[in-house]
Protein backbone atom coordinates (compact mmCIF):
# COMPACT_ATOMS: atom_id res chain seq x y z
CA UNK A 1 0.00 0.00 0.00
CA UNK A 2 1.42 3.37 -1.07
CA UNK A 3 1.82 6.06 1.56
CA UNK A 4 1.39 9.74 0.80
CA UNK A 5 4.39 11.71 2.06
CA UNK A 6 3.46 14.98 3.76
CA UNK A 7 6.13 17.36 2.52
CA UNK A 8 4.49 20.34 4.27
CA UNK A 9 6.04 19.17 7.54
CA UNK A 10 8.70 21.69 8.54
CA UNK A 11 6.76 24.69 7.20
CA UNK A 12 3.96 26.39 9.06
CA UNK A 13 1.90 27.01 5.93
CA UNK A 14 -0.14 24.27 4.30
CA UNK A 15 0.37 24.78 0.55
CA UNK A 16 -0.61 22.62 -2.40
CA UNK A 17 2.87 22.64 -3.97
CA UNK A 18 5.38 22.22 -1.10
CA UNK A 19 9.16 22.50 -0.85
CA UNK A 20 10.15 19.54 -3.08
CA UNK A 21 8.62 21.43 -6.01
CA UNK A 22 10.62 24.54 -5.09
CA UNK A 23 13.79 22.41 -4.90
CA UNK A 24 12.93 20.86 -8.29
CA UNK A 25 12.45 24.32 -9.82
CA UNK A 26 15.79 25.36 -8.32
CA UNK A 27 17.71 22.30 -9.58
CA UNK A 28 16.09 22.33 -13.03
CA UNK A 29 16.96 26.02 -13.37
CA UNK A 30 20.61 25.40 -12.50
CA UNK A 31 20.74 22.42 -14.86
CA UNK A 32 19.35 24.27 -17.86
CA UNK A 33 21.16 27.51 -17.11
CA UNK A 34 24.49 25.81 -16.53
CA UNK A 35 24.59 23.92 -19.82
CA UNK A 36 23.06 26.76 -21.83
CA UNK A 37 25.75 29.17 -20.64
CA UNK A 38 28.61 26.77 -21.39
CA UNK A 39 27.15 25.79 -24.76
CA UNK A 40 26.87 29.44 -25.80
CA UNK A 41 30.50 30.06 -24.84
CA UNK A 42 31.60 26.95 -26.78
CA UNK A 43 29.56 27.83 -29.87
CA UNK A 44 30.45 31.51 -30.12
CA UNK A 45 34.13 30.94 -29.33
CA UNK A 46 34.14 28.07 -31.86
CA UNK A 47 35.85 25.74 -29.41
CA UNK A 48 36.66 22.20 -30.47
CA UNK A 49 38.51 20.99 -27.37
CA UNK A 50 36.79 19.80 -24.21
CA UNK A 51 37.41 22.67 -21.81
CA UNK A 52 37.10 22.55 -17.99
CA UNK A 53 34.10 24.87 -18.34
CA UNK A 54 32.30 22.48 -20.68
CA UNK A 55 33.17 19.52 -18.47
CA UNK A 56 31.87 21.27 -15.37
CA UNK A 57 28.66 22.39 -17.07
CA UNK A 58 27.82 18.95 -18.47
CA UNK A 59 28.36 17.29 -15.09
CA UNK A 60 26.43 19.97 -13.17
CA UNK A 61 23.56 19.83 -15.66
CA UNK A 62 23.26 16.04 -15.49
CA UNK A 63 23.50 15.73 -11.70
CA UNK A 64 21.14 18.59 -10.88
CA UNK A 65 18.42 17.53 -13.31
CA UNK A 66 18.53 13.95 -11.98
CA UNK A 67 18.28 15.19 -8.40
CA UNK A 68 15.44 17.46 -9.45
CA UNK A 69 13.58 14.55 -11.02
CA UNK A 70 13.87 12.63 -7.75
CA UNK A 71 12.20 15.54 -5.93
CA UNK A 72 9.49 15.74 -8.58
CA UNK A 73 8.72 12.01 -8.51
CA UNK A 74 8.51 11.78 -4.72
CA UNK A 75 6.12 14.74 -4.59
CA UNK A 76 3.60 12.76 -6.65
CA UNK A 77 0.63 11.35 -4.76
CA UNK A 78 1.57 7.93 -6.15
CA UNK A 79 5.34 8.01 -6.74
CA UNK A 80 5.47 4.45 -8.05
CA UNK A 81 3.15 5.43 -10.91
CA UNK A 82 5.51 8.10 -12.26
CA UNK A 83 6.27 5.97 -15.33
CA UNK A 84 2.78 6.69 -16.65
CA UNK A 85 3.68 10.30 -17.45
CA UNK A 86 6.50 8.96 -19.62
CA UNK A 87 4.04 7.04 -21.79
CA UNK A 88 0.76 8.97 -21.86
CA UNK A 89 1.01 12.46 -23.36
CA UNK A 90 -1.31 15.41 -23.76
CA UNK A 91 0.11 18.12 -26.01
CA UNK A 92 -2.21 20.69 -24.43
CA UNK A 93 -0.64 20.03 -21.02
CA UNK A 94 2.44 22.00 -19.96
CA UNK A 95 3.48 19.05 -17.80
CA UNK A 96 3.43 16.65 -20.76
CA UNK A 97 5.42 19.03 -22.97
CA UNK A 98 7.93 19.45 -20.15
CA UNK A 99 8.29 15.69 -19.74
CA UNK A 100 8.99 15.34 -23.46
CA UNK A 101 11.65 18.04 -23.22
CA UNK A 102 13.24 16.27 -20.25
CA UNK A 103 13.25 12.97 -22.15
CA UNK A 104 15.49 14.64 -24.73
CA UNK A 105 17.53 16.80 -22.37
CA UNK A 106 18.53 14.15 -19.82
CA UNK A 107 19.91 11.56 -22.32
CA UNK A 108 21.69 14.37 -24.18
CA UNK A 109 23.38 15.50 -20.97
CA UNK A 110 24.38 11.91 -20.23
CA UNK A 111 26.03 11.53 -23.65
CA UNK A 112 27.76 14.93 -23.45
CA UNK A 113 29.05 14.15 -19.94
CA UNK A 114 30.33 10.78 -21.16
CA UNK A 115 32.33 12.45 -23.94
CA UNK A 116 33.55 15.25 -21.66
CA UNK A 117 34.91 12.91 -18.99
CA UNK A 118 36.13 10.05 -21.20
CA UNK A 119 39.77 10.88 -20.46
CA UNK A 120 39.15 10.30 -16.75
CA UNK A 121 40.44 6.82 -16.04
CA UNK A 122 37.32 5.38 -14.29
CA UNK A 123 35.07 6.58 -17.13
CA UNK A 124 37.51 5.33 -19.77
CA UNK A 125 37.64 1.86 -18.19
CA UNK A 126 33.84 1.74 -17.95
CA UNK A 127 33.29 2.74 -21.59
CA UNK A 128 36.06 0.55 -22.98
CA UNK A 129 34.62 -2.39 -21.06
CA UNK A 130 31.36 -2.12 -23.00
CA UNK A 131 31.19 -3.92 -26.36
CA UNK A 132 31.78 -1.34 -29.10
CA UNK A 133 32.22 1.30 -26.37
CA UNK A 134 35.28 2.91 -27.98
CA UNK A 135 33.52 3.03 -31.37
CA UNK A 136 30.49 4.63 -29.76
CA UNK A 137 32.68 7.30 -28.13
CA UNK A 138 34.26 8.03 -31.49
CA UNK A 139 30.84 8.64 -33.01
CA UNK A 140 29.74 10.78 -30.08
CA UNK A 141 32.86 12.94 -30.42
CA UNK A 142 32.08 13.56 -34.07
CA UNK A 143 28.51 14.61 -33.36
CA UNK A 144 29.36 16.61 -30.23
CA UNK A 145 28.59 19.93 -31.98
CA UNK A 146 25.10 18.60 -32.79
CA UNK A 147 24.63 17.36 -29.21
CA UNK A 148 25.74 20.78 -27.96
CA UNK A 149 23.08 22.54 -30.03
CA UNK A 150 20.40 20.05 -28.98
CA UNK A 151 21.46 20.48 -25.36
CA UNK A 152 21.35 24.28 -25.67
CA UNK A 153 17.83 24.32 -27.12
CA UNK A 154 16.42 21.93 -24.55
CA UNK A 155 18.35 23.50 -21.66
CA UNK A 156 16.59 26.79 -22.35
CA UNK A 157 13.32 24.87 -22.83
CA UNK A 158 13.69 23.24 -19.40
CA UNK A 159 14.32 26.64 -17.76
CA UNK A 160 11.30 28.21 -19.45
CA UNK A 161 9.01 25.21 -18.99
CA UNK A 162 9.33 25.34 -15.20
CA UNK A 163 8.04 28.91 -15.38
CA UNK A 164 5.16 27.97 -17.70
CA UNK A 165 4.34 25.02 -15.45
CA UNK A 166 3.53 27.04 -12.34
CA UNK A 167 2.34 30.20 -14.15
CA UNK A 168 -0.71 28.17 -15.18
CA UNK A 169 -1.97 28.41 -11.57
CA UNK A 170 -4.62 31.06 -12.24
CA UNK A 171 -5.68 31.58 -8.60
CA UNK A 172 -2.31 33.07 -7.66
CA UNK A 173 -1.61 36.55 -9.15
CA UNK A 174 2.07 36.51 -8.15
CA UNK A 175 2.58 33.25 -10.06
CA UNK A 176 0.05 33.63 -12.87
CA UNK A 177 2.10 36.01 -15.02
CA UNK A 178 3.55 35.75 -18.52
CA UNK A 179 6.84 37.19 -17.22
CA UNK A 180 7.54 34.15 -15.03
CA UNK A 181 9.09 31.94 -17.77
CA UNK A 182 11.45 34.77 -18.72
CA UNK A 183 12.36 35.26 -15.06
CA UNK A 184 13.10 31.55 -14.67
CA UNK A 185 15.31 31.56 -17.78
CA UNK A 186 17.24 34.61 -16.57
CA UNK A 187 17.64 33.36 -12.99
CA UNK A 188 18.58 29.88 -14.25
CA UNK A 189 21.28 31.36 -16.47
CA UNK A 190 22.52 33.52 -13.59
CA UNK A 191 22.86 30.58 -11.19
CA UNK A 192 24.17 28.34 -13.98
CA UNK A 193 26.91 30.82 -14.82
CA UNK A 194 27.87 30.98 -11.15
CA UNK A 195 28.02 27.18 -10.86
CA UNK A 196 30.05 26.94 -14.06
CA UNK A 197 32.64 29.40 -12.78
CA UNK A 198 32.97 27.44 -9.56
CA UNK A 199 33.05 24.07 -11.33
CA UNK A 200 35.58 25.15 -13.95
CA UNK A 201 37.95 26.49 -11.30
CA UNK A 202 37.63 23.26 -9.30
CA UNK A 203 38.55 21.29 -12.45
CA UNK A 204 41.78 23.23 -12.84
CA UNK A 205 40.73 26.31 -14.83
CA UNK A 206 42.39 29.53 -13.71
CA UNK A 207 40.03 32.08 -12.18
CA UNK A 208 41.65 34.55 -14.61
CA UNK A 209 41.12 32.41 -17.73
CA UNK A 210 39.26 33.76 -20.74
CA UNK A 211 36.31 31.39 -20.31
CA UNK A 212 35.79 32.39 -16.69
CA UNK A 213 36.16 36.04 -17.67
CA UNK A 214 33.51 35.65 -20.39
CA UNK A 215 31.11 34.14 -17.86
CA UNK A 216 31.83 36.93 -15.40
CA UNK A 217 31.08 39.58 -18.04
CA UNK A 218 27.89 37.79 -19.15
CA UNK A 219 26.73 37.63 -15.53
CA UNK A 220 25.86 41.34 -15.38
CA UNK A 221 23.36 41.63 -18.27
CA UNK A 222 21.75 38.36 -17.14
CA UNK A 223 21.36 39.69 -13.59
CA UNK A 224 19.97 42.93 -15.00
CA UNK A 225 17.38 40.97 -17.02
CA UNK A 226 16.49 38.97 -13.91
CA UNK A 227 16.03 42.14 -11.84
CA UNK A 228 13.92 43.69 -14.62
CA UNK A 229 11.61 40.64 -14.69
CA UNK A 230 11.13 40.83 -10.91
CA UNK A 231 10.37 44.56 -11.17
CA UNK A 232 7.85 43.93 -13.96
CA UNK A 233 6.01 41.33 -11.86
CA UNK A 234 5.92 43.59 -8.78
CA UNK A 235 4.85 46.66 -10.79
CA UNK A 236 2.11 44.72 -12.60
CA UNK A 237 0.74 43.53 -9.26
CA UNK A 238 0.84 46.98 -7.63
CA UNK A 239 -0.98 48.60 -10.56
CA UNK A 240 -3.38 45.72 -11.22
CA UNK A 241 -6.83 44.81 -9.99
CA UNK A 242 -7.63 44.51 -6.29
CA UNK A 243 -6.62 40.84 -5.98
CA UNK A 244 -3.28 41.62 -7.66
CA UNK A 245 -2.65 44.55 -5.32
CA UNK A 246 -3.35 42.28 -2.37
CA UNK A 247 -0.81 39.78 -3.73
CA UNK A 248 1.77 42.58 -4.01
CA UNK A 249 1.91 42.61 -0.20
CA UNK A 250 4.08 39.50 -0.51
CA UNK A 251 6.99 41.84 -1.28
CA UNK A 252 6.58 43.96 1.86
CA UNK A 253 4.82 41.96 4.56
CA UNK A 254 5.53 38.72 6.40
CA UNK A 255 8.22 36.06 6.49
CA UNK A 256 8.48 35.62 2.73
CA UNK A 257 8.97 39.36 2.22
CA UNK A 258 11.97 39.17 4.57
CA UNK A 259 13.22 36.10 2.72
CA UNK A 260 12.92 38.01 -0.56
CA UNK A 261 14.77 41.14 0.54
CA UNK A 262 17.48 39.32 2.47
CA UNK A 263 17.92 36.20 0.34
CA UNK A 264 17.04 37.30 -3.19
CA UNK A 265 18.03 40.97 -3.16
CA UNK A 266 20.71 41.06 -0.46
CA UNK A 267 22.51 37.77 -1.04
CA UNK A 268 21.61 37.17 -4.69
CA UNK A 269 22.12 40.67 -6.10
CA UNK A 270 23.85 43.07 -3.72
CA UNK A 271 26.66 40.83 -2.46
CA UNK A 272 27.85 39.72 -5.95
CA UNK A 273 27.89 43.38 -7.03
CA UNK A 274 29.92 44.38 -3.95
CA UNK A 275 32.33 41.47 -4.47
CA UNK A 276 32.98 42.72 -8.01
CA UNK A 277 34.81 45.71 -6.50
CA UNK A 278 37.33 43.43 -4.77
CA UNK A 279 40.40 42.07 -6.51
CA UNK A 280 39.44 38.95 -8.41
CA UNK A 281 40.70 35.81 -6.68
CA UNK A 282 39.70 32.21 -6.12
CA UNK A 283 37.92 33.23 -2.90
CA UNK A 284 35.86 36.01 -4.46
CA UNK A 285 34.87 33.75 -7.39
CA UNK A 286 33.67 31.04 -4.99
CA UNK A 287 31.84 33.45 -2.68
CA UNK A 288 30.17 35.32 -5.52
CA UNK A 289 29.06 32.04 -7.12
CA UNK A 290 27.60 30.76 -3.85
CA UNK A 291 25.72 34.05 -3.35
CA UNK A 292 24.15 33.80 -6.81
CA UNK A 293 23.09 30.19 -6.23
CA UNK A 294 21.60 30.96 -2.80
CA UNK A 295 19.79 33.98 -4.24
CA UNK A 296 18.26 31.88 -7.00
CA UNK A 297 17.12 29.24 -4.50
CA UNK A 298 15.49 31.93 -2.34
CA UNK A 299 13.76 33.32 -5.44
CA UNK A 300 12.23 29.93 -6.29
CA UNK A 301 10.96 29.49 -2.72
CA UNK A 302 9.59 33.03 -2.63
CA UNK A 303 7.73 32.65 -5.92
CA UNK A 304 6.23 29.29 -5.00
CA UNK A 305 5.36 29.92 -1.34
CA UNK A 306 4.50 33.62 -1.36
CA UNK A 307 2.58 33.07 -4.58
CA UNK A 308 0.42 30.31 -3.12
CA UNK A 309 -0.17 32.14 0.15
CA UNK A 310 -1.52 35.17 -1.68
CA UNK A 311 -4.31 33.53 -3.66
CA UNK A 312 -7.42 35.24 -5.00
CA UNK A 313 -10.00 35.25 -2.22
CA UNK A 314 -7.51 34.38 0.54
Amino acid sequence: MEQIIDFTIGFSENVAWPWPIAVYLFLAGISGGSFAAAALVRIFRKQTQITPLFQAASFIALVTILLGMICLVFDLTKPLDFWKILIFYNLTSVMSVGVMALLVFIPTMFLVTLVSFYEFEPVKRLVDGIPCGAALLSVLRKILPVLTWIGLVFALTVCAYTGFLISALVRFPLINTAVLPALFVASGLSAGIACNQLGAVMLGESHESHDVHVLHVAEWPVMAAEALCIFMIAFALMTGIESAQMAAKAFVDGFWATEFWVGVVGVGFVLPVLLAFFKKSFGTVVLSALCSVVGMMCLRFFILYAGQLNAIGS
